[in-house]
Order: structure tokens, then C-alpha cells, then sequence
């Protein structure tokens, strides 16, 4: 257990966390709606700090990143709880430990120096605060990420964006790239199928922007839930007018999962569709993600139409680039460390 960062006093011995946008008042004795930062006598700890649920190395791909550092190896660490209730929660047994569980609060210890030692030795290029929800687990992923900057590593946020400003601000100088969750583009969608609201998520994608921070963009599409056209325009538009063109998207395929069991699978044309959308919108670089060995996996240069970096699932085939460029007609391509 430790203090927290980002909390003030309040009145009769609650306090304010400052942390995520939910900005809750927590009372004697309770917890925020992350489940894994309680108020105690008056002082606000993390329940989680150096207590890793899960760690492994990935494919940088896998987060999915696409533009930085393609190829390498990223060293993944989590620990329980999330401040969403997704529906579709892929990972629900870890996310969803303190809400739906009311058990104490799985892991083992992991210290930040360890996290650093274990990517070193695993030929990691960075490491990666994913499977939960990053912002949760701040104080953990802080330290680490001070640590691995000194020892040449890059980190990276897997992330659904609700970090306050005052927050994603402290960590930005040790914080190298970001694929943000922007679920859909509707209020009634976070509302009712996430827990959160829409305006939230994209004030926190324009700040990652204005700080300078590779981001990359994720869109998991639910059939009848937030993969209308209308919609989907409405978010390429999003990402180009304000994120940048070169900004990565990625539409990924629904699998039927934890509170979505009626609900099918995405289907391709789907995907294909939105694609399409995202190019019409005039975003360079739109992928489509969850169905194997499909051509939208690939990047292709925005210049001439070659393809730069072709890609199997999470794995790199040909690569045509030459110090970022593209081999055939010398176009840039948008990322870091290609």
C-alpha cells in the first residue's frame, strides 16, 4: 500500500482524487470507482502499487501500435481493476476483480526495478501499462517508467483515455507512445456499454496531441452498438481534424465476450467498411485488426501506394523503408523509430 499522487482533503474526511476524469469523492473507508484506491483516515493510497497481475513480452504490434518501433519487443505488465465497466471487456478476470469479485486484490510482487531488469533481459524495447487500465495503477507505472527512461527504455500506455490533465501532464516526459480506446462516437454508447462519457475521451486524445506523444487510435466494432456509418465518419473526422492525419487507426473485430454473449461477431465487411471511411476522412494510415490475413494489417506508403511494412497477424514480413521512407518514392512515414 501506498499514497497516492493526484488527491486533495475535502470536507469530513473525504477526499478528491484527481487522477482519472471521474474525479471522485471518496469517503472514510471506501474506494474510488476503480475499486483500488481507498480512502483511509482521510489519505488516499493505492491498493496495487508494485502488485503485477500479469507480465509478459509482446509484439509491439499486439498493443496494437503499428508506427513505433515495428518489429520490437515490448515488455507488458498490469495490475486489477479499471475505471470502465466495459461490457465487451476482453479482459474482465483482471479489470473487473474489485466490482464483480469482491475478493482481495490478486497479484504478486513486481517491483519497478524488477519490471526494468526483466525487460532488459527479455530484448524489450519498451514496456507496456496495458491489459487493465494504466491510469489505475499511476503511482506503479510513474516509478517504472522514470526507471526505464534512465536505462534507454520507451513506455508506452494501452489506454481508454481518461486521464486527467494534470495527471497525463507528470508522466509525458517519460511517456513515448499511446493507443487510445475511442470506443465509439456517441454519448449513449459510453454511457450505457462503458460507464464514462465520450466528451471525457477525447479531451484526453487532444491533450495526448497537444503533448506531443505518439498515439495511435483503437475502435472495436460492436455490430448495432457503434458501427452505424454516420457515426464512424463522425470519429475519422475526429482523428483527422484533430489528431492529425497521420495519426494510426485501427477498426478491430467484436468476438462474443463477458456481458456481450448475444451479441456476433463483427463481420468483415464491416471492418472493410470502416476502412474505407477512414481513408474518405483522409487518414493515411487506417488498419484493420482481429481477422487474420486480411490486407489491412500492412502499412502502404500514402505517396506512391506501395506497401512499406507487410504484416502477418503480429508478425513483420517485407519491409520497404530506408530511414523512415518509403523505398520507392521517398515519401515519409508517419511513426517513431521506423
Amino acid at each position: 500500500m501506498k499514497e497516492a499522487m493526484f488527491w486533495e482533503k475535502a470536507e469530513e474526511q473525504r477526499v478528491r482524487c484527481g487522477l482519472c476524469r471521474f474525479r471522485c469523492l471518496i469517503v472514510e473507508g471506501q474506494r474510488g470507482i476503480c475499486g483500488v484506491r481507498e480512502n483511509r483516515g482521510g489519505v488516499l493510497y493505492t491498493l496495487v502499487y508494485g502488485q503485477s497481475v500479469a507480465e509478459n513480452s509482446d509484439p509491439i504490434e499486439k498493443k496494437p501500435l503499428f508506427h513505433f518501433h515495428p518489429g520490437s519487443l515490448s515488455f507488458s505488465v498490469a495490475t486489477v481493476g479499471c475505471n470502465f465497466r466495459c461490457l465487451h471487456c476482453q479482459n474482465y478476470q483482471i479489470s473487473q476483480v474489485p466490482r464483480d469479485y469482491r475478493q482481495a486484490l490478486a497479484g504478486h510482487p513486481l517491483s519497478p526495478q524488477d519490471i526494468v531488469r526483466r525487460a532488459r533481459e527479455s530484448g524489450c524495447r519498451s514496456i507496456a501499462y496495458t491489459y487493465t487500465e494504466p491510469t489505475i495503477f499511476f503511482e506503479y507505472a510513474y516509478d517504472t517508467a522514470v526507471l526505464a527512461h534512465r536505462e534507454g527504455l520507451k513506455n508506452v500506455f494501452v489506454t481508454n483515455g481518461y486521464t486527467t490533465p494534470e495527471a497525463l501532464g507528470a508522466i509525458a516526459p517519460f511517456l513515448d507512445a499511446a493507443n487510445v480506446d475511442l470506443k465509439g462516437f456517441s454519448e449513449q454508447f459510453y454511457r450505457e456499454v462503458v460507464g464514462a462519457t465520450l466528451d471525457g475521451v477525447l479531451e484526453t486524445l487532444r491533450e495526448y496531441h497537444r503533448l506531443g506523444i505518439w498515439l495511435e487510435v483503437t475502435t472495436l466494432l460492436i455490430p448495432g452498438r457503434n458501427d452505424r456509418a454516420g457515426e464512424l465518419r463522425k470519429l475519422a473526422a475526429f482523428i483527422a481534424d484533430e489528431l492529425g492525419a497521420d495519426t494510426p487507426w485501427h477498426v478491430t473485430a467484436f468476438y462474443p465476450t463477458y456481458k456481450l454473449m448475444d451479441v456476433p461477431p463483427t463481420p468483415p465487411e464491416t471492418l472493410h467498411k470502416a476502412r474505407k471511411i477512414g481513408h474518405e476522412a483522409g487518414l493515411r494510415y487506417v488498419y484493420t485488426g482481429n481477422i487474420p490475413g486480411e490486407q489491412g494489417e500492412s502499412t502502404f506508403c500514402p505517396g506512391c501506394g506501395d506497401r512499406v511494412i507487410e504484416r502477418r497477424g503480429f508478425r513483420l514480413g517485407r519491409m520497404s523503408l530506408e530511414q523512415g521512407r518509403c523505398k520507392a518514392c521517398a515519401t515519409l512515414i508517419a511513426g517513431v523509430g521506423l
